[in-house]
């Protein structure tokens, strides 16, 4: 009789690594992160741009005017984000876009707004989405198969 040991393949399928779970602990510390992640992106972040988009234009450095349209969009991206990490099925993708989004927000106050100092939150968040993305990357491959049928 023989017995199934993983390491002595060294040719085994290694699409089950692509599809691990985080544990029961990790599991609830990510989704105490994504929901108070997407609450804040709702609520403080994107909610905002989308309510009094004039007043926040207006209230912009000297140096940053951004335009009304733009400042539309980017709410309609964070609450789009905000609501999708509190989706089980794209809560992955919802971190991969918050963070190529927080990552250009980085860039913005870095570079032309001329605060470097101001992008460090941002690629804080940055890496957090990443890390929510990483550990949930098992939805994307889940979400890849149901449409691929």
């Amino acid at each position: 009789m023989t017995t199934a040991n993983p390491t002595a393949n060294p040719t085994a399928d290694f699409s089950a690594d692509v599809t691990a779970r985080p544990g029961k602990v990790r599991n609830r510390v990510l989704w105490t992160l994504q929901i108070l992640l997407g609450l804040f992106f709702i609520i403080a972040s994107g909610g905002p741009k989308l309510v009094i988009p004039n007043v926040l234009a207006d209230n912009a450095p000297e140096n940053l005017t951004i335009p009304l349209g733009l400042l539309i969009f980017i709410g309609v991206v964070e609450v789009a984000g905000g609501i999708g990490l509190m989706v089980p099925r794209v809560s992955a993708l919802a971190a991969v876009g918050l963070s190529v989004l927080t990552v250009l927000a980085a860039g913005t106050q870095a570079f032309i707004a001329d605060k470097p100092m101001m992008g460090i939150f941002p690629l804080v968040l940055a890496a957090i989405f990443a890390w929510i993305a990483y550990e949930r990357r098992a939805t994307i491959t889940d979400l890849r198969n149901t449409l691929s049928r």
